[in-house]
């Protein structure tokens, strides 16, 4: 099996919004992509699917390692860095932005609970924030729009990472975490210890309703962000964020009851808005 092989296969057991929203690129940028998913899906399982933190945390150095060689301070041996080091010097990304992502997955292994949304959206940047905008150097910007395009990625992946947080409360109180900050529990009136009891209530849906809102409006700041220009290379980036926003308004329908069940679109649905997304954008 080769690195791009491995990364495919990784990426399509995942069945994550980022592998629909990909289908569409060139085989380049295509293979170039699967394998920075891979790479944060492997990174993101350090703390979705070890329970033992030393084992994490050694987990986590394994990839600093990895990140390090494809630095050029040594030969990757993990499947996914050596496709990362074919693909990532041809779309110009930096090595080091690996590292910020590493260093989400680091801060999740040991803080569980946010004060307020400035403490939040640091955590943002670093679990989505960077890899908006590493992604949208691998669809393609156009010489002249650069600063422009990895600023709406930027914000479009902090958005997403909203949406997720939205709709993973329950799941993230069944291990012990707590993502809402604590400043918007107490607006609402609403202890940390109920999210972790799984206790709906009416603060908890306002709360969430809040932050839905919050979401929307960094997402919609982060089209505005978009050149015209750079909008068909980004089109992968527009679907994916064409299939949260259905997630959102999902959630938003539901009443909020994330405590209760994980809200998901079907992967026949991810498709069909991918594909729509795409089609619209080639007029």
């Amino acid at each position: 099996m080769t690195p791009d092989q491995y990364c495919e296969n990784r990426a399509a057991r995942a069945g994550s919004s980022f592998y629909y929203a990909f289908r569409f690129l060139p085989d380049d940028r295509r293979r170039a992509i699967t394998a920075f998913y891979a790479f944060c899906r492997e990174a993101d399982d350090l703390v979705d699917e070890v329970s033992d933190p030393a084992v994490a945390t050694a987990r986590l150095q394994f990839w600093r390692n990895e990140v390090r060689a494809l630095a050029g301070s040594g030969t990757p041996s993990h499947p996914v860095a050596q496709a990362l080091a074919i693909h990532l010097p041809r779309f110009d990304v930096p090595v080091d932005a690996l590292d910020l992502v590493l260093d989400g997955m680091a801060q999740d292994l040991v803080k569980t609970r946010y004060q307020d949304f400035a403490e939040l959206e640091r955590y943002c940047y670093l679990a989505a924030g960077i890899v908006g905008e590493v992604s949208a150097r691998l669809f393609g910007i156009p010489p002249d729009q650069h600063e422009r395009t990895l600023a709406y990625a930027r914000t479009l992946g902090e958005a997403l990472q909203l949406i997720n947080i939205l709709r993973d409360v329950g799941e993230d109180a069944r291990r012990s975490r707590i993502y809402l900050p604590q400043t918007l529990l107490d607006e609402h009136g609403v202890a940390a210890a109920s999210v972790l009891r799984l206790q709906p209530s009416d603060g908890l849906h306002n709360a969430l309703a809040s932050l839905h809102a919050r979401a929307i409006e960094r997402y919609e700041q982060a089209l505005r962000l978009l050149p015209a220009a750079a909008r068909r290379a980004q089109r992968p980036g527009l679907a994916m964020a064409a299939i949260y926003r259905a997630l959102a308004e999902e959630i938003r329908a539901d009443g909020y009851r994330v405590l209760e069940h994980r809200i998901a679109l079907t992967p026949i649905r991810k498709l069909w808005i991918a594909w729509k997304t795409v089609a619209l954008g080639s007029r």
